[in-house]
């Protein structure tokens, strides 16, 4: 019953093209099943997930494409394809299907994240000067001497070279829990590092 609610889906997108309709409807669903058997494993896995107020926006913002521009085209992609006859060594449907089945999943797991995810706004944050989900922490190398700063957001949002750091890296649960002027010491693949805190921001 999913794959077919999922094939009218897709199938819904070329109301008033039938003849595409027809040659569609069967790799739509083709892909359907990829993203779902890709949803089955994800919900498994998948708990509340934190993300800041930004990140939500990003992934709206994904799955709006996704759902608006990328499906679309790869389903013309498909009926293009398609339309050239022998699909035996048709390179260019079978890398249409893989892309279908790529976005098909893609949406799954974006769709997935908003449902289960805690949406956190810094600046909304009491957290009593403490280091949290969200908080943008200055920090200082007690050897080198050299200053950075981080703020800790989730998984999709990371991004070492903006500062942007996953909640579950090393760093970022050396740093959980600590206030200004604590020690947090880090296992880095090069060693032990340990940095100070020189100020907590929730912005």
């Amino acid at each position: 019953m999913y794959l077919n609610r999922r094939a009218a889906t897709c199938g819904g997108l070329l109301l008033g093209h039938r003849p595409l309709f027809d040659v569609v409807t069967q790799d739509c669903a083709r892909g359907a099943a990829l993203g779902a058997a890709f949803a089955e494993f994800g919900d498994s896995i998948m708990a509340t997930i934190p993300i800041t107020k930004r990140g939500a926006e990003k992934l709206k913002v994904e799955l709006q494409r996704l759902k608006t521009v990328d499906r679309p085209a790869v389903i013309q992609a498909i009926a293009e394809a398609r339309a050239q006859g022998d699909l035996s060594e048709n390179a260019e449907y079978e890398s249409a299907k893989e892309q279908q089945g790529f976005i098909e999943g893609r949406i799954i797991e974006v769709e997935g994240k908003l449902s289960a995810a805690q949406v956190i706004d810094p600046t909304e944050l009491d957290a009593g000067g403490r280091v949290v989900f969200g908080a943008t922490v200055d920090l200082e190398d007690e050897d080198s001497g050299s200053a950075v700063t981080y703020q800790i957001v989730g998984e999709d949002e990371a991004d070492l070279k903006h500062g942007l750091i996953n909640v579950s890296s090393p760093i970022a649960r050396a740093l959980i829990g600590k206030e200004e002027g604590d020690t947090a010491v880090v296992q880095a693949p090069g060693g032990e590092r340990r940095y100070e805190i020189v100020g907590i921001k929730y912005i």
